[in-house]
């Protein structure tokens, strides 16, 4: 499914370039990752032992379809639709279907390092 949720969001990308706020469109996308993985990631670089579950469970909330969807629409209810939110999408199809990125339970590393 991520597969096509990426396919049909460059799609609709490329359809609608000229339409894309590309400043809102790059926080959108960003955003996600601000919150959710790199304060994780951080954290376990400081560290060689175990980290908080808070930044799993952080990591798993940022990189949810329900918990984007309700951001989308939000951010639709305070500004109105944009397609600058298919960065919603476009971010989590490429994290789940391209790069293979699943939930973080806390009882493993946030990463595995090799």
């Amino acid at each position: 499914m991520s597969r096509l949720v990426f396919g049909l969001s460059v799609l609709l990308g490329a359809l609608h370039v000229r339409d894309i706020r590309w400043a809102r469109f790059a926080v959108a996308f960003l955003a996600i990752d601000l919150v959710g993985y790199w304060p994780g990631s951080l954290a376990q670089r400081r560290t060689r032992g175990r980290i908080a579950p808070l930044y799993h469970h952080l990591y798993n909330f940022t990189h949810n379809w329900l918990t984007l969807g309700l951001a989308a629409a939000a951010w639709v209810g305070a500004s109105g639709p944009e397609w600058a939110m298919l960065a919603l999408p476009l971010h989590l199809s490429i994290d789940r279907g391209l790069l293979g990125n699943r939930e973080k339970p806390v009882d493993r590393p946030f990463e595995v390092r090799a």
